[in-house]
């Protein structure tokens, strides 16, 4: 397995502290705080680690503080109830001593029922697109250098955007994109472990979609975002080693906050999962 995956899979398996409390490990992106996905992401498999037989099929999630990559997170898991058809758990991420993350799921056992799904956006191939992870290096050159530094980092997972990517902020783009996205390897049968790794990257290109409209607007400022919460919806079991499609939009943006919605579509047209989010996006006008 590639390292850089193999480090990924390692920061799921939690450590288990006590019946329902567990601890995991973070990774520097490059970012000034812990990954929000990352935290999505574990406080998932905590849940999961408590459940015998169902499936998730939704959480919602806020983000509360900044987490610090630097020290462990314990995730304490609240076993709201155990059903017949559903169980209920409720997640609190906890660093120094705070609150930095909380999260209810819900999780059904596997039943027939009645199926439709809206269909796949019409877009190319991911083999007809470039990785959106890798600017050119004349952009790159251009970045400020943190933004170059994050771009240059190596991920775990591939990225492949459809249509005019605006790494500059030069100008301004409708409020919708297309990732085509995936591991950069192949993955153990592990079903639970694919939904943590959707969670986990269902965090990025999601937010962003909101600034696409106010780029000129943005550039002339400094820009600070944060998700302030993720909801997401498991419509049917998932594989993250293979591509699927994140569409999104974004429907408004008002009062320094962001919304943005998604779908995440396997490559032959299979609904997969939906998301929703809101998120701090602030402009601050350098001084002059």
């Amino acid at each position: 397995m590639n390292a850089l995956l193999a480090d990924l899979v390692r920061q799921f398996e939690l450590e288990r502290l006590e019946v329902n409390l567990f601890r995991g490990e973070s990774r520097d992106i490059g970012a000034p705080q812990v990954f929000g996905g990352q935290v999505l992401g574990q406080a998932l498999m905590a849940a999961y680690a408590t459940v015998e037989t169902h499936d998730v099929h939704s959480l919602h999630a806020y983000f509360l503080r900044r987490g610090d990559f630097n020290a462990p997170i314990v995730y304490h898991v609240d076993r709201a109830r155990d059903g017949h058809s559903f169980d209920s758990r409720r997640v609190v991420a906890i660093q120094h001593g705070e609150q930095i993350f909380n999260m209810s799921a819900s999780f059904q056992v596997r039943e027939p029922g009645l199926d439709h799904q809206s269909p796949m956006p019409e877009v190319p191939p991911p083999e007809a697109l470039h990785d959106r992870g890798r600017p050119p290096s004349a952009v790159l050159a251009r970045l400020p250098e943190k933004l170059r530094l994050l771009y240059e980092m190596e991920r775990p997972f591939e990225f492949r955007a459809v249509g005019p990517e605006d790494y500059l902020r030069e100008c301004d783009l409708p409020p919708v994109q297309h990732v085509w996205l995936r591991t950069v390897g192949k993955l153990p049968d592990d079903d639970r472990l694919h939904r943590c790794l959707l969670a986990y990257v269902s965090d990025y290109n999601l937010l962003n979609t909101s600034v696409r409209p106010h780029g000129t607007e943005c550039a002339a400022g400094e820009l600070v975002i944060a998700s302030i919460d993720h909801a997401m919806w498991f419509h049917r079991p998932p594989r993250i080693d293979d591509w699927l499609l994140y569409s999104t939009d974004s429907p408004s943006a008002s009062g320094a906050r962001g919304f943005a919605r998604g779908t995440l579509h396997a490559r032959d047209g299979t609904l997969i999962a939906s998301t929703a989010q809101e998120g701090l996006i602030r402009v601050s006008k350098p001084p002059g």
